[in-house]
């Protein structure tokens, strides 16, 4: 005798779980608005907060904190250590808010502002892919000045800021392992900046935790030039390290030289 099995309905988990799903669905419009909430001012308050501080910039301290509260892009704790961090500039000499940020910018690899140190160093891939991001920059109508260089993280924010919401984070979740190393170097050196790589990260999607990174030598020494002569070295020599006498060699009408 045969039986007919009818297959049996599978309940969608929407009606088994009616409260799990609906915190899914609570969690999904939250992350949507997340993605489309506006960003634009507190990128350019970033970036100006990673930029050289000369005058100009420590005079706009106060109105850069207020934008970044006003926007509340950040979540509050992080725009508290960034108002702390503000604070601390304005107290600051000059002189010396000036050559920290030289020394720890401009003079090692792991802390370096420039994206495409950390991803081709000194190789040929470089040129070609600052020649692609300016052109993503000209596409968007950003131009560049003729000191900027497209991958300082300075400039990447600044066109982020110029995109809508959703494409900002994308375009910065491509480069957050980058940005995850600088604010590791950052932190591991003890810098203040670190709080503002952190508020990057989450701006792009990420939270901010520490990867290791390694001790790297000032940018000062890796680039400097190799001694030509090696200081007249006597190496292969049969007697190096004795004295070596100097030997004068005459010229003579025929063109031999004779030793005297």
């Amino acid at each position: 005798m045969s039986t007919n099995h009818t297959p049996k309905a599978v309940m969608p988990d929407s009606i088994r779980h009616p409260a799990a799903a609906l915190a899914q669905a609570r969690a999904w419009i939250a992350g949507q608005a997340r993605n489309d909430k506006p960003v634009r001012h507190t990128l350019r308050a970033l970036a100006l907060l990673l930029g050289y501080p000369d005058e100009r910039l420590r005079g706009v301290l106060p109105q850069l904190a207020d934008a970044i509260d006003a926007e509340a892009a950040l979540p509050a704790a992080r725009r508290t250590e960034l108002r702390a961090f503000i604070r601390e500039m304005e107290r600051a000499d000059p002189i010396e808010l000036e050559s920290r940020y030289v020394e720890l910018f401009d003079r090692g690899r792991a802390t370096s502002l420039h994206l495409f140190e950390h991803v081709h160093g000194d190789s040929r891939d470089r040129g070609p892919a600052m020649i692609d991001l300016t052109q993503t920059y000209e596409k968007a109508g950003l131009l560049l000045g003729p000191h900027e260089l497209p991958d300082h993280l300075c400039v990447a924010l600044e066109f982020a800021s110029t995109q809508p919401p959703a494409l900002a984070r994308e375009f910065l979740g491509e480069m957050a392992h980058i940005l995850a190393a600088i604010f590791s170097a950052l932190r591991k050196r003890e810098s203040r900046y670190a709080t503002v790589l952190a508020a990057v990260l989450e701006l792009a999607g990420h939270k901010a935790e520490a990867v290791p990174v390694a001790d790297d030598a000032p940018l000062d020494e890796s680039w400097a030039e190799p001694v030509v002569f090696d200081g007249c070295s006597v190496k292969g020599q049969s007697a190096a390290g004795d004295s070596q006498p100097i030997r004068i060699v005459r010229k003579t009408s025929g063109g031999q030289g004779a030793r005297a």
